[in-house]
């Protein structure tokens, strides 16, 4: 079988999980691909085992769609305790220094909230899946090697303090790609000096996709069980919906699938695009060559859209 037909037998698309509590995003796809009997699952983008909420996770050639899914902002809801520090910035570490939070007021916190809004610098947890020479920073932390973690710069659209009841408090923070809401809770603690880290985490939107459209674990579970998981899945293109479009077949379409680049007519100022044949068959994701004015394929595809 070539591997045009094999793609054509894979279930592809993307299941809205609700992520619960004590498992790994690993732990989910593991689940999946057990029970949907998917050799190509993956999810897009990891949640902490001890935080909950929207982890898509992606099935066949929708695998091949998470660069894309990872580009789009986030929104948490976290709660944060004062006077506690740990080695891992949340509940689940060993606890480094403890304060007397109890001086602080509300009113610190949220003059501290324009100075962490924005595209701030920020530095990741010790404990994170992050690499470096090859191994996972919560690899090395948890074999006493040290390493200096450099800065980075994050981008934190939007913060609010949704309420105040020390020593803990709520926020919500909408934010870019790789910023780490760990950090955020020990930056805190760090600024008014006594301290702080996650006490918990929900993660209620991640580009298009929202909590309250997402799976249990015993929603996904008795999906399975009846039959109709494949109802739940989001066509794999869900997630780049305000691409512009092109339809193309004959000589343009077999251009595309062997990698070729081709010229296209587009009525927008994009520079990418989803190409479809006119059966509506996602052939391939496009992105325009500035400099010769031709549309260069970046993912090529051999299946049809649900």
């Amino acid at each position: 079988m070539s591997a045009a037909e094999k793609a054509k037998t894979a279930i592809n698309g993307i299941l809205n999980i609700n992520k619960p509590p004590c498992k790994t995003s690993q732990d989910i796809v593991a689940i999946i691909r057990r029970l949907s009997g998917q050799r190509q699952v993956g999810h897009a983008g990891t949640l902490d085992p001890m935080a909950t909420g929207v982890l898509p996770v992606c099935l066949g050639q929708a695998t091949r769609m998470s660069s894309y899914i990872m580009e789009f902002p986030k929104t948490y809801i976290a709660e944060i305790t004062l006077g506690i520090s740990t080695d891992t910035y949340d509940a689940e570490g060993t606890i480094t220094h403890e304060y007397d939070p109890y001086h602080i007021n509300r009113v610190q916190i949220e003059e501290l909230i324009p100075s962490l809004t924005g595209r701030i610098m920020q530095k990741p947890p010790a404990y994170s899946a992050l690499k470096r020479r090859g191994r996972r920073l919560y690899e090395l932390a948890r074999a006493g090697i040290e390493v200096e973690i450099d800065e980075r710069e994050v981008e934190v659209h939007r913060l609010e303090l949704l309420d105040w009841q020390p020593p803990c408090f709520i926020i919500e923070v909408e934010c870019g790609k790789g910023t780490y809401i760990r950090s955020l809770a020990h930056d805190i603690g760090q600024s008014v000096a006594c301290g702080a880290h996650i006490s918990s985490l929900v993660r209620t939107t991640y580009g298009p996709f929202s909590i309250e459209e997402s799976l249990t674990l015993p929603q996904l579970e008795d999906s399975f069980r009846n039959g109709y998981w494949q109802e739940l899945l989001y066509p794999m293109d869900f997630a780049i919906q305000d691409w512009a479009v092109a339809i193309i077949d004959g000589e343009h379409k077999q251009a595309v699938l062997n990698g070729r680049p081709v010229q296209l007519h587009i009525d927008s100022d994009a520079n990418r695009c989803r190409a479809y044949s006119p059966e509506g068959e996602l052939i391939a994701l496009l992105r325009i060559d500035l400099d010769t004015g031709l549309w260069q394929p970046d993912k090529v595809f051999h299946i049809k859209i649900k």
